[in-house]
């Protein structure tokens, strides 16, 4: 493992940083470090980033903003590889957007509703990024990425492969795509509607107020489970009584049942161990599986889990 990391590094160059605090680059804001880190700034880093990963065979990890990752405190053994600045242009043509993968997904919402471009207002209220809002097919307030996308451009880091999706090849379907882990999101096409500016402007603000009126605020990373098929994964862990329920530096929030809070200098793995127990309950009361939204990154298998098939 050490070797790797090493090899990795080295192929980087001075631009590598090692040890970073990884969680802090969460919206959890608590977890461990990773070995290696490193922002792509332009194209030359893609292959960059593909010949460490092809030369050394180091685990990799394509993180966006954070905004739907839990890091162990034990850290990630790898490299984790972010977009920059570069990545996070928006631009607006007659009714389409082209937006980089590191484009903030509020950004975006906003850009389009000022130009009267009308489909992604929805989006203001996600916290992430678009590569990661097409990896996991992101959506609220009855809409989704895949309502609007019409193409992507994937850059496979381990294998290299670069091509145009069109969105009908990305598998889209509820918090699901065909994206994989190793895979950067350079850009993505949305075709968008012309609409009243000023109304697509009120619709972002009513989603605003929505938000701060029913989520909660602080370290968390939004929905931790996604809903069950007619159902609501939050009303599941409300009626089993488990708002404001604890565990260690963890708890559920009292706002919203499908959302876990994280306290200051908290433990990630207390969070990992309090969505253990929200599922555990949820199962045992309703017969339901809830499985995770989250990603769960650097944590040791503990066997079955309680949102596994059995």
């Amino acid at each position: 493992m050490k070797s790797a990391i090493d090899g990795a590094a080295r192929i980087l160059g001075p631009r590598a940083r090692r040890d970073v605090p990884f969680g802090a680059l969460t919206t959890y804001r608590v977890g461990g470090t990773a070995a290696v880190s490193f922002t792509i700034e332009d194209e030359g880093d893609l292959e960059l980033v593909h010949r460490a990963r092809r030369d050394s065979d180091i685990a990799l990890l394509v993180l966006g903003r954070g905004s739907n990752t839990l890091v162990a405190d034990s850290g990630f053994a790898g490299l984790v590889v972010m977009l920059g600045e570069r990545f996070a242009r928006v631009e607006v043509e007659e009714s389409a957007v082209r937006a980089g993968g590191a484009a903030s997904l509020p950004v975006l919402a906003r850009t389009t509703a000022a130009a009267g471009l009308r489909g992604l207002e929805w989006a203001v209220g996600v916290p992430g990024s678009v590569g990661g809002a097409v990896r996991m097919n992101a959506g609220g307030h009855g809409s989704d990425v895949a309502a609007s996308l019409l193409r992507v451009r994937v850059v496979d880091l381990d294998s290299g492969k670069d091509e145009e999706v069109p969105a009908d090849r990305l598998a889209l379907a509820y918090r699901h795509s065909s994206i994989g882990p190793c895979d950067v999101v350079v850009w993505a096409e949305f075709a968008l509607r012309r609409g009243d500016p000023a109304e697509a402007e009120e619709e972002v603000a009513s989603i605003v107020r929505w938000r701060r009126a029913n989520q909660p605020g602080g370290q968390n990373a939004g929905s931790v489970f996604t809903n069950p098929d007619g159902d609501s994964a939050g009303r599941l862990i409300d009626q089993a009584g488990l708002k404001g329920f604890r565990v260690g530096t963890a708890r559920v929030s009292e706002k919203h049942a499908n959302f876990i809070q994280a306290d200051d200098s908290g433990s990630a793995d207390d969070v990992l161990r309090l969505m253990r127990e929200v599922a555990g309950r949820v199962r045992e009361a309703f017969g339901v599986r809830l499985r995770p939204e989250v990603r769960l990154v650097g944590f040791p298998s503990a066997g079955p889990e309680p949102w596994d098939e059995s």
